[in-house]
């Protein structure tokens, strides 16, 4: 009796033993693929050409191995010194948005190996690349006026090298343009001067108007003048005209009233002679 109660003990622990290791064989055997990645299968270290789409796979537990690789939009952000077309040195800061082709992912695996290991081996070296062959093809100033033409001979160089390596350009900017401090001083002072300069000829077009709105003043005001002086002066001819009618109408008049009989004015004892228009009349 006390044989058999030693025996039940290790019969449990022995099932107990076989459910685990059944749970981890049956575990082993499952693989989960998450939204926006892929898998990629190993067979004893071996890269298969099957890709694993999102969701619930089988393989052969202790042989096979699933490497998880992400297809989502990736970031990354890269600095490059070089020389421009004017022999300035630039760097530049280039932000990339990327995404792994997710049909290739098994390639990318096999060569390169996962996500950091692809921006350290692939992505870093052609951003330098590309910011190095671009900024040769402008002068320190045209990198800041040309900004968008300089983006795209970047993002054309990039698509060129990353697209053979199964790696998707979605889109590049770029955020930061850095020169040696005796240029930016010089730009600076570029700046200064074209500001003055644009100032002085605004104050010269302005200083222009204002002679000209005078002169047109000038000329109107004297206008009105000769226009009054001819108004003034037709005014007294009228006027004058006017008394040497009245005049004649005088004369006229005294002459028609005349009785024939001379006055007098006296002044002591002699007579003054009446004259009308010069003429004596006795």
């Amino acid at each position: 009796m006390e044989k058999q109660k030693h025996k039940k003990p290790s019969r449990v622990g022995r099932n107990i033993f076989l459910f685990i290791i059944i749970i981890i064989i049956l575990t082993s055997t499952i693989t989960i693929v998450g939204a926006g990645e892929r898998g990629v299968l190993t067979t004893f270290g071996k890269v298969e050409d099957t890709v694993f789409q999102e969701g619930l796979h089988f393989k052969i537990p202790f042989a096979q191995n699933v490497a998880i690789m992400d297809v989502k939009t990736q970031r990354f952000t890269g600095e490059s010194s070089a020389a421009s077309k004017d022999l300035q040195i630039v760097t530049t800061e280039v932000v990339l948005n990327y995404r792994l082709s997710s049909t290739d992912v098994n390639t990318i695996f096999q060569t390169v190996g996962g996500i950091r290991t692809v921006e350290d081996k692939l992505i870093d070296p052609a951003i330098q690349e590309s910011v190095k062959a671009s900024t040769a093809l402008f002068n320190a100033e045209e990198l800041i006026t040309q900004r968008p033409l300089v983006k795209e001979k970047i993002k054309d160089v990039l698509v060129e090298r990353l697209d053979a390596r199964s790696i998707v350009v979605e889109e590049i900017s770029i955020t930061d343009f850095s020169f040696s401090p005796e240029f930016e001083k010089a730009i600076e002072a570029k700046q200064v001067a074209e500001q003055n300069a644009l100032k002085a000829e605004r104050d010269l077009q302005r200083i222009t108007i204002e002679a000209d709105q005078v002169r047109t003043a000038s000329r109107g005001k004297a206008d009105a003048m000769l226009i009054e002086a001819t108004a003034e002066a037709e005014a007294i001819k009228i006027q004058g005209q006017s008394l040497k009618l009245n005049q004649e109408v005088l004369k006229l008049r005294a002459i028609e009233q005349w009785n024939g009989i001379m006055p007098k004015i006296l002044t002591g004892d002699a007579a003054l002679p009446f004259i009308v228009d010069s003429e004596v009349i006795e």
